[in-house]
């Protein structure tokens, strides 16, 4: 029995390839149809591992997936750039005049919004992945629809592509994590990035100085993102990504920024996968 990683999405889909480059391809997968679900199936124990979209370079943040790693104590040990290829397909003979909507997740329709609005006779219509899209076209032989899905999406579902590489900017790429309900504990020597949340008070220049600490101790903050604490309006948490040279640099400020933040957090501690 392979391990067992749940995806948002079916086979064919980015997050599958991602599974298989992270993982290899002895693995059972288990397929999701939200990220909610994906979340569940770990914390139910039914799935070992998990393959998260975090961020992409043309839509940004995936805002509900930062929650959904603080709210279930999930744990980051590692991360994954995939190059998205977006790809219009439909049934075989299907002519792009004769399409009149276009399915895929929401991410992928905002994506490639530029080459839809070219093609003004198309409703873009939101749906739950980019392969199940597909699937379903092929299973229930849907005329007038195409799906924007990766190119093995085409093969392994039998559809025509029609239009290639539809995103808006052409070097797209999305960083997907690798999530887990336990920590995985690296060696120190291979730990290069870390992921973390705190929240910081309203006096001015709190997160200024949050920022100096971290810049003192020669940590490299490559992500900041900010969301705000349900329970308490107008007050904000921040979802921060560093990169570090020596272990021993970010156990400083972590030391530090326990005392000088609220409800701090550290959501994973693993290897830059952009190294």
């Amino acid at each position: 029995m392979g391990l067992k990683v749940a995806i948002q999405g079916i086979k064919g889909s980015n997050h599958h390839q991602v599974a298989k480059e992270f993982f290899g391809s002895d693995i059972e997968l288990v397929e999701c149809l939200s990220f909610h679900g994906l979340v569940d199936e770990l914390l139910d124990k039914r799935a070992d591992k998990g393959i998260m979209a975090i961020e992409n370079s043309i839509a940004g943040s995936i805002l509900p997936n930062y929650s959904l790693l603080y709210e279930h104590n999930l744990h980051i040990i590692g991360e994954h750039y995939l190059n998205i290829h977006h790809h219009l397909m439909v049934l075989n003979g299907q002519r792009l005049s004769e399409i009149k909507e276009v399915r895929s997740h929401p991410m992928a329709l905002l994506q490639c919004r530029e080459y839809l609005k070219q093609q003004s006779h198309i409703k873009m219509v939101e749906d739950v992945d980019t392969a199940e899209t597909a699937r379903q076209i092929q299973e229930n032989q849907i005329k007038g629809i195409a799906a924007i899905a990766p190119k093995a999406a085409a093969e392994l579902y039998g559809l025509e592509i029609i239009a290639t590489d539809i995103q808006t900017i052409k070097n797209n790429a999305t960083r997907f994590i690798v999530i887990k309900t336990k920590n995985k504990a690296l060696p120190k020597e291979e730990i290069n990035k870390a992921s973390l949340r705190f929240i910081t008070d309203h006096k001015r220049g709190s997160l200024a100085t949050v920022l100096n600490v971290m810049s003192d101790c020669n940590l490299n903050l490559t992500k900041i993102q900010s969301l705000p604490v349900i329970k308490t309006p107008w007050k904000y948490a921040f979802f921060v990504d560093v990169t570090f040279d020596e272990y021993e640099q970010f156990a400083k400020s972590k030391s530090l920024l326990e005392i000088m933040t609220e409800d701090f957090k550290v959501l994973g501690e693993y290897k830059n996968a952009r190294l």
